[in-house]
């Protein structure tokens, strides 16, 4: 059966997530007199994205909410007991700076206008409505999905089958029926493909490259071969940059 629709992750799939927070950061601590105090500005980005792919976990698996996992996103990065409106604070000085970075990937608009007609859209990511929501807005994009759904709100987070079930259930269709694109192999990759949708890494070729997909996803390293996966004789695979 032909794919009627494409969900969508945000964070370094459509929105250049990387690019943004690295330059947010060095910003950050360039203003609040830190960037010296981790050796180098390397040293700290890389830093902060340990942190926060620990803490992220802890909010993807139930055990804080989303707010906690940003207050202790700082506290650790500081190594400070901070009060709750000290790390609030810290953190939405750094969100000026990050949001001032936000750009789209290059290929993201050519190949939403070349689906526009043809396929649904819909986000479904491991964030929340209100961030993703605003985020999409500010970068132009919202009003081209029907649906925007988060592991904040939904209750379940990727790569667990549950998350892309339900985006399936508010599309009205079935797996078969649905594509996923994402960037990380595992968690949007086999995720996917294991939920029974067809599943679309887009590799980017950035940290999480590998010489070797996981099993089930389609790898791609541009959005433009996307429009050739979704034809309909292209259920099985389809020639791609990494064959």
């Amino acid at each position: 059966m032909a794919i009627r629709a494409v969900v969508w992750d945000v964070d370094d799939t459509l929105f250049d997530y990387t690019t943004a927070d690295r330059a947010g950061m060095r910003a950050h601590l360039a203003a609040e007199g830190l960037l010296d105090g981790y050796g180098s500005a390397e040293r700290a980005l890389a830093r902060w994205r340990e942190i926060t792919e620990v803490q992220w976990a802890r909010f993807a698996a139930g055990e804080v909410d989303f707010a906690t996992q940003r207050r202790d996103r700082t506290r650790v990065f500081l190594g400070r007991d901070l009060t709750d409106a000290e790390a609030d604070g810290w953190f939405e000085r750094y969100l000026a700076h990050y949001e001032a970075a936000w750009a789209l990937f290059p290929d993201v608009l050519p190949v939403l206008d070349a689906l526009a007609t043809s396929h649904r859209h819909a986000v479904l990511s491991n964030s929340s409505v209100t961030v993703q929501d605003r985020k999409l807005r500010v970068l132009g994009l919202h009003d081209r999905f029907e649906i925007i759904l988060c592991a904040a709100e939904i209750g379940i987070s990727k790569p667990a089958a549950g998350a892309f079930l339900a985006a399936c259930d508010a599309l009205g269709l079935a797996p078969h029926e649905v594509a996923y694109v994402g960037d990380h192999p595992e968690i949007d990759g086999r995720g996917a493909a294991d939920a029974g949708l067809l599943s679309v890494w887009i590799d980017r070729g950035g940290p999480r490259a590998t010489a070797v997909p996981p099993a089930g996803p389609r790898r791609i390293a541009s959005l433009a071969e996307l429009p050739a996966l979704l034809g309909p004789d292209t259920r099985f695979g389809a020639p791609s940059t990494f064959g």
